[in-house]
């Protein structure tokens, strides 16, 4: 008990100054994967020239492939439109870069960086993060996510009455019929869940 106590302070502990900066470019695919961008993530790494960015990536590469893994599931490349003059663009080359990645990167760059030593701690910690999650049981999992997304919806609700909504359930049951495509309450019907349940069952099959 102990011990789960201290892994979930460890996991529930908010990122602060200056690793927000990696947290504001983070993004989330269409599978629920995080992922961070080459031309966003490298200029916070200490990588303003896309050539040097692009050695400590390669270094980095060959790290993911001597380690046994398959580098095109952490390392995707991409392409990136960008304007050069009057009416005039043109692709650049761009990553995507899961956490491992990321990781990786940080560890092949320039120690000399400051960049790269903040870098570095940020992704090993929320490398750790991950592997701790992992490890708890279900009910402990869906306990941390219910929290996750009551502190979310905090901030999002204060930021909406700052915009002036007054009617929140109406603007909390927006938010599911977007995801879901349905109110609440017919979500919790066609799973045949209680009212109050969905967060709950969140990472169960079926979820």
């Amino acid at each position: 008990m102990i011990e789960y106590y201290h892994q979930t302070l460890f996991m529930t502990n908010e990122i602060t100054a200056p690793h927000k900066d990696f947290e504001s470019i983070k993004k989330i695919d269409e599978n629920g994967v995080e992922y961070w961008t080459g031309r966003e993530l490298m200029p916070l790494l200490g990588y303003e020239k896309w050539q040097n960015a692009e050695e400590v990536i390669s270094r980095a590469a060959r790290a993911c492939i001597n380690s046994g893994q398959a580098v095109d599931n952490h390392f995707t490349k991409s392409g990136k439109m960008v304007q050069i003059g009057s009416n005039t663009v043109r692709e650049v080359r761009d990553y995507k870069f899961d956490r491992y990645a990321c990781y990786l990167i940080a560890q092949n760059g320039d120690p000399r960086k400051s960049e790269i030593a903040i870098a570095q701690t940020y992704f090993a910690i929320q490398t750790r993060r991950q592997e701790i999650f992992e490890q708890l049981p279900d009910t402990a999992k869906r306990v941390m996510i219910r929290q996750e997304v009551t502190d979310q919806n905090k901030k999002l609700f204060k930021t909406a009455k700052g915009a002036g909504v007054t009617k929140f359930g109406l603007f909390n049951d927006a938010g599911y019929k977007g995801l879901y495509g349905m109110p609440l309450s017919d979500i919790e019907q066609k799973k045949g869940i209680k009212k109050g349940e969905l967060l709950d069952r969140s990472g169960s099959t079926g979820y």
